[in-house]
């Protein structure tokens, strides 16, 4: 194996409006704020391993999952214990829950409030 050039501090994710992704994220995953910038056209959220990054985008388009003409570019896996009480607790948070399903006793695919897909699952390496 080689030695690696660097490891992974962050995963970004372009948006309409960082506060409302920021709030929603930190209490998804009880998150803390990191850093941003003084117009907060940048958030960066810590306590997960890597950063989650939030960056505005002035002509952002919702990713239109499975099908339409903005494909996702990348979703979150998010290891939950049980299934029906972690998507309920995320619907509350703002969240909403795909059409889709294709494999809802391992995945349940959600939306975030800027439309980005993410699962909640039960799957987990270990």
């Amino acid at each position: 194996m080689t030695e690696p050039v660097g490891q992974l501090a962050s995963i970004s994710l372009d948006c309409p409006d960082t506060d409302l992704l920021a709030g929603f994220y930190t209490r998804l995953l009880g998150l803390e704020e990191a850093f941003a910038t003084p117009d907060r056209g940048v958030v960066a959220l810590a306590g997960a391993g890597p950063m989650l990054t939030l960056m505005w985008v002035e002509e952002y388009v919702a990713p239109s999952w499975p099908e339409g003409p903005q494909h996702q570019q990348l979703h979150l896996d998010i290891a939950v214990d049980e299934l029906d009480s972690a998507t309920n607790a995320a619907v509350a948070l703002g969240a909403t829950a795909a059409k889709h399903q294709p494999a809802p006793e391992q995945w349940r695919v959600l939306l975030d409030p800027a439309g980005h897909p993410f699962c909640l699952t039960a799957v987990r390496p270990d």
